[in-house]
């Protein structure tokens, strides 16, 4: 495995900078932004496409710098009620998943997104209850209507470039769990995994290994960060907590950098059981952590990885 990072927490760089700042703390691979809620603060994407020359040049600009990339990310929402929200995220995407073949990137990683609750509404509607029934009603249609129509038409785009899809489970969208990125990849194509964070299932009460070893070789790329549940809130309130990030002292759960959520021995355990899943690709650093500097945070959290990881592939072992 290696140490990655998600070069958008560097957006006041420009790439070359960036990249040498993040060889320099020992990062060997970069998750570039494209667009949509991470930006793409280093390059411009269409110039990308339309110039051999450019891409030769940002690949020799990582390559100089010992780097390789390991996924191309446009976090958006496709599905968004509201076309003039929804049309650019999906033109990204696809742009990013034909740049993604042009500089010989396998995977591209994207939330599900979240339609509304009919074809009238203006904002996404992420149903999490059973009852009143409205809400299973709301649920079916949209993933009848709007959820498998459009990823089996992206599903197939992407295969027809060789992209894998690596989608977050994320609250606030369809996929969300375990069992919603499996159904999303039953539905729509095999080309479709996860880019696993388990940070967004510590926040909802999930067991992250567990959830590895049910995902398997459905893991395509993988986000290093942390929460932490603070219980004095969470006892009082649960984990459905919608205070603003920058109210920390109130709220149940806060993204926190690699190691200040959980230690060392669970990142072991957890690296462990991805090498046994099958995954031995890029362990990419996403600092959310709103209580430190973005160098304190991947630097702490280079560290803990640095402890926890397998570096090497096993051998085969002969037994006398």
């Amino acid at each position: 495995m290696k140490l990655g990072v998600l070069l958008v927490l560097f957006s006041d760089k420009t790439l070359a900078d960036a990249a040498e700042y993040v060889a320099e703390m020992g990062i060997q691979t970069v998750e570039l932004g494209t667009g949509n809620y991470p930006g793409s603060p280093h390059f411009d994407v269409d110039a990308l496409l339309s110039s051999v020359r450019k891409r030769k040049e940002l690949l020799k600009l990582l390559k100089d710098n010992g780097l390789e990339i390991s996924a191309l990310s446009c976090h958006g929402n496709v599905l968004h009620p509201d076309p003039k929200f929804a049309k650019p995220c999906i033109e990204i995407h696809k742009k990013t998943v034909r740049l993604a073949n042009a500089l010989g990137v396998k995977v591209v990683i994207d939330f599900s997104g979240c339609p509304g609750g009919s074809d009238r509404a203006k904002y996404p509607n992420w149903v999490t209850c059973p009852w009143p029934p409205d809400y299973l009603e709301i649920l079916e249609w949209q993933w009848k209507k709007k959820v498998i129509p459009h990823w089996s038409k992206a599903a197939a785009f992407a295969r027809r470039y060789g992209i894998k899809l690596a989608f977050e489970m994320h609250p606030g969208f369809v996929v969300y769990n375990t069992e919603t990125m499996l159904k999303l990849r039953a539905e729509c194509g095999n080309n479709i995994g996860a880019n696993f964070d388990p940070s967004h299932l510590f926040w909802q009460g999930m067991d992250p290994i567990a959830c590895v070893r049910k995902l398997g070789k459905t893991i395509y790329h993988v986000h290093a960060k942390d929460t932490r549940i603070y219980e004095a809130n969470s006892r009082v309130n649960g984990v459905l907590d919608t205070k603003p990030y920058s109210d920390e002292i109130n709220r149940s759960w806060l993204f926190r950098t690699v190691g200040y959520g959980h230690g060392v021995e669970w990142w072991k355990d957890f690296i462990s059981t991805l090498r046994m899943a099958g995954y031995d690709g890029a362990l990419s650093i996403e600092h959310e952590d709103s209580l430190m500097s973005n160098r304190e945070g991947l630097a702490k959290a280079i560290a803990t990885l640095k402890e926890a990881m397998l570096t090497e592939k096993p051998g085969v072992m002969y037994w006398a």
